[in-house]
């Protein structure tokens, strides 16, 4: 699944461009709920995947985050993208552990909250080619948790 691009950076240079990875993350996961990220580290092939969609390119990206965040601002009055740790795990793969968490707009101020975990595949270049997201429960339970607590019981 690797990108069409063939091009490699030197390994100084690679781990030069993974460390610019690594801190355009940090700086942009925490608040993806909140402003744009920036897309400088991805390919224009990048493939996503998570628990309910999976798509390829890089509008398609955009698309993605610019859909999280026009879904919060409307369904919930505050939404956190907790992130615990951004680390090099392989030379070519970046592993994030992360939280959701929020409050949603409804009467029974229902609370969200499901953890998970990204995983970034980068290419010779440095960028980012793949990115494949993992939850730690099912989307039906979390959908769950928007419903009064009455109604979770049963």
């Amino acid at each position: 699944m690797k990108t069409s691009t063939t091009a490699t950076l030197n390994e100084a240079d690679y781990q030069t461009q993974i460390r610019q990875v690594i801190t355009t993350l940090q700086a942009d996961l925490p608040t993806l709920f909140e402003r744009d990220i920036s897309y400088a580290i991805y390919t224009q092939d990048i493939a996503f995947s998570d628990p309910i969609s999976a798509f390829k390119g890089k509008l398609n990206y955009r698309i993605i985050f610019w859909t999280l965040r026009f879904h919060a601002r409307l369904f919930f009055e505050s939404i956190y993208f907790d992130v615990h740790s951004i680390q090099q795990t392989e030379k070519e793969i970046i592993q994030v552990h992360w939280t959701v968490r929020g409050k949603l707009r409804l009467p029974w101020q229902a609370n969200l909250l499901f953890n998970g975990d990204s995983t970034y595949r980068l290419n010779g270049e440095g960028l980012i080619y793949d990115h494949c997201d993992r939850w730690d429960r099912k989307p039906t339970e979390i959908l769950k948790q928007f419903l009064p607590a009455r109604s979770r019981e049963n």
